[in-house]
């Protein structure tokens, strides 16, 4: 007879537990031996938890909700967690909070997965409710294995067989089966599944899936219409704000995205990923006391762990020498150090230090020195690993020199190579506006950028309608040649597939367009504030490799 599903001797098992009150720590310490954990840990404050959690693997986590000292809470630094991926499959979380908190934490351990213990509790309640955890994550490791094995269809198979069966656990599998269908581009299936859900049994994270699947399959008006519901109904719901933030950067609405990124942040003052969000966001408009001290903040909360973006470190520098922060722009090269010292080959990290770099010099009227560093970074514009963010970046240096009355002749023609090659939208162009606050002229420059890559695409199109395909796909590869902008090619790869039999050598034109999309590089679709792909706001965090169609997560 099957009972279910063998589980590992607990005596093998390690805990970490996370409490500021030194009392009720050794409790659950002492309960923990009790139980007959073989390893358990400790730590009292949030930023220890989270190096221990990056650096070591537990089978069980016990994390307090307040942390009465700090603007911290586990709330925050499970969600942090969870984004970052940082939390195996395999391990146990569970809050620990008082009966005032409990429906700020309900959801976020829900969403987690495993659960939460409401306070007081007895050591039996205890030992239940972790053989309960260990029992759901034993009847789900097929499905997490796998994921971890990249076997995204068998997982998604094993998801909906266990949903559709009413099986053990059925609305967890449920919500890793939708989540799967989201990040493999089944839009359309993961809404359904994710209403199916809700008409079983109505929960905020389904819902938010059903937000989520509408924006990915381009429904951003009903999106929209139900993310208004959902934070009606509930406007504690962090994860909400964190789509509806999205949302609202991609369709340009960036007054209305730092509005939501505050209220995210104010929710949970221990995020690193929603103080670094909502930083950003003053930045780019123009609030830069605001976003010098909320970036400063999340670099002190965050600065060492794996889910601080060094991006934060850039603006912060910007925001720092527009406000005239000497000693906050010294801070911000002496992190980068730091970073360089434990990453001294990561590309990305050189490119953004030699940016601050560069404002420093600046700022110390060291022109020559500058204008070397600012030319340097200037030739790889046209380079395939050259990124938007590399781009934004260097627009904004290029603003703060002309601004300085440093003499760059060369700086408005970079300005206008940097618009064409990443102004795919207008959203995007106007992200990188915002980059250049210094000098208006950039920022308008980079604003009819868009516009610019809109007519190259419209002439080609109207050749296409004339009845000359052929000359349209040949016009899009031309263009694209000369801008390298991403959405040249995409289109001219669309027309190749939908007017193949119309076009003449439809395979040479073919290997010109895939040598265009690589020398292309990297480019978004969509704007977004960080590189960070693996962070879904209001999603699982699922260890999938990104489509190369997929964009950059906001």
């Amino acid at each position: 007879m099957n009972n279910g599903p063998v589980l590992s001797p607990i005596s093998e098992a390690r805990a970490l537990v996370i409490d500021g009150n030194p009392t009720s720590r050794s409790i659950l310490v002492s309960q923990l031996r009790e139980y007959g954990v073989g390893k358990v840990s400790q730590c009292h404050r949030v930023v220890d938890a989270r190096v221990k959690l990056e650096h070591g693997r537990y089978d069980f986590v016990l994390c307090e909700q307040l942390f009465y000292d700090v603007a911290q809470s586990g709330q925050g630094l499970l969600d942090d967690l969870r984004r970052a991926q940082l939390l195996p499959f395999s391990t146990v979380f569970f809050m620990v909070t008082g009966e005032a908190s409990y429906s700020s934490v309900a959801e976020a351990a829900e969403s987690a997965l495993d659960g939460y213990l409401l306070k007081p509790f007895t050591a039996t309640t205890l030992f239940d409710r972790l053989h309960v955890a260990r029992v759901r994550k034993a009847h789900l490791k097929p499905i997490f294995t796998a994921i971890e094995g990249q076997d995204f269809e068998l997982a998604a198979t094993l998801c909906m067989e266990r949903f559709q069966n009413r099986g053990p656990y059925w609305l967890y599998a449920a919500r890793i089966g939708a989540e799967l269908l989201l990040r493999t581009q089944r839009f359309e299936e993961a809404q359904e599944l994710f209403l199916t859900v809700i008409a079983a049994k109505t929960l905020p994270w389904a819902k938010l899936g059903v937000a989520r699947a509408q924006l990915e399959s381009g429904q951003t008006g009903r999106a929209m219409t139900t993310l208004d519901r959902l934070i009606g109904d509930d406007n504690t719901y962090a994860d909400a704000y964190d789509v509806m933030g999205s949302a609202q950067v991609d369709l340009g609405k960036f007054d209305e995205a730092l509005e939501t990124y505050r209220m995210a942040a104010e929710l949970t003052p221990g995020s690193v990923a929603r103080l670094q969000k909502y930083g950003m966001m003053a930045y780019y408009m123009g609030d830069m006391a605001t976003a010098a001290r909320v970036m400063a903040r999340a670099a002190i909360v965050g600065g060492d762990s794996k889910m601080f973006d060094p991006q934060t470190l850039v603006l912060l520098a910007f925001a720092n020498l527009q406000i005239a922060d000497r000693k906050g722009l010294d801070r911000c090269l002496s992190d980068f150090a730091r970073l360089r010292e434990k990453s001294p080959d990561d590309r990305r990290l050189q490119r953004a230090m030699a940016v601050v770099a560069a404002l420093q010099l600046i700022r110390a009227r060291q022109f020559s020195a500058a204008i070397d560093a600012v030319r340097q970074m200037a030739a790889e514009i046209r380079a395939p690993s050259f990124e938007f963010e590399a781009a934004g970046n260097l627009a904004g240096v290029l603003a703060v020199t002309v601004s300085t009355s440093i003499d760059l002749r060369e700086a408005d023609g970079w300005i206008e190579e940097i618009g064409l090659r990443f102004a795919s939208s207008r959203s995007l162009g106007e992200l990188l506006a915002c980059a250049c606050p210094a000098h208006e002229p950039h920022a308008t420059a980079l604003r009819q950028a868009h516009a610019k890559v809109n007519k190259m695409a419209e002439s080609a199109m109207a050749l296409s309608l004339n009845g000359d395909p052929t000359g349209a796909v040949r016009g899009l590869i031309a263009a694209g040649q000369s801008t390298l902008n991403i959405k040249l090619a995409d289109i001219a790869q669309q027309m190749l597939t939908r007017h193949g039999s119309k076009i003449r050598d439809p395979e040479s034109l073919k290997k010109q367009v895939d040598a265009l999309r690589a020398a292309c590089g990297t480019q978004p679709r969509r704007a977004s504030l960080t590189q960070d792909r693996h962070r879904q706001p209001g999603g699982l965090n699922l260890r999938m490799k990104v489509p190369a169609a997929e964009t950059q997560a906001v």
